[in-house]
């Protein structure tokens, strides 16, 4: 995707980063980003903000992305389902050992074709092979994963899969106060810009001292100014 610029936009650039990031960090709605940013003294209507979200979204995430280390070679798979206008839908997800989001797709069904497509789309977006996948006991995993990565090894078992499933929780949280995804390209398009910043703003807290979860904080804020610098200037 290209960089789009912030040329013609009446808001600077903190601003409009600023508004994408309270909307994808927190479960907030857009009128709640709208009344915070007036509270600062910032008049911005939710029908703006929207459309931020929609065109920078994606490329702060992707900007985020290609910051990220080399994904772990252990990778979580996981599927939820998600009700799209009264329709069930699955949205599949994996993450690697450290909890990175790697990648997501909504998808009508859970079938073989669907777990092979996800396979393919993960291999091709990350560029690399893992050297385990772990995934629950569906059978769609087996018989997708005997197809297009046989020489990694499989491990199917719920028990072990905790990582990918706690990962599902930050996305309920935001189906909840948006009450619901209108369509599925629509939840597709803000679910791939979530799952690319939302984690990036969540370290494993339980597992750091305050001092060194500030740092750690500080540590990203700072790659997140990178990352809107860097769409500023192409």
């Amino acid at each position: 995707m290209d960089a789009p610029s912030y040329r013609g936009f009446r808001f600077p650039r903190e601003v409009i980063a600023h508004c994408v990031w309270l909307y994808h960090r927190f479960a907030l709605s857009l009128r709640d980003v709208e009344e915070l940013m007036l509270e600062r003294g910032t008049e911005v209507s939710h029908e703006t903000i929207h459309q931020w979200t929609r065109r920078f979204g994606p490329v702060y995430a992707n900007a985020l992305r290609r910051c990220r280390p080399k994904p772990g070679d252990k990778w979580h798979l996981d599927e939820v389902f998600v009700k799209i206008q009264g329709l069930q839908r699955y949205l599949w997800r994996a993450v690697d050992q450290d909890g990175n989001v790697l990648d997501i797709l909504l998808q009508n069904r859970r079938d073989k074709a669907a777990a092979r497509r996800f396979f393919r789309k993960l291999l091709k977006g990350t560029r690399t092979v893992p050297r385990v996948v772990v995934t629950d006991k569906l059978r769609s995993y087996a018989a997708a994963h005997r197809e297009v990565m046989p020489s990694v090894e499989h491990r199917s078992h719920k028990g072990l899969n905790n990582r990918a499933e706690n990962s599902h929780q930050p996305t309920r949280q935001r189906e909840r106060a948006m009450k619901g995804f209108r369509s599925v390209g629509a939840a597709q398009r803000f679910l791939a810009a979530f799952s690319g910043i939302s984690p990036h703003f969540r370290p494993r807290r339980h597992r750091l001292a305050a001092p060194d979860y500030r740092a750690e904080m500080t540590e990203r804020f700072t790659i997140w100014r990178q990352a809107t610098e860097a769409t500023a200037a192409a």
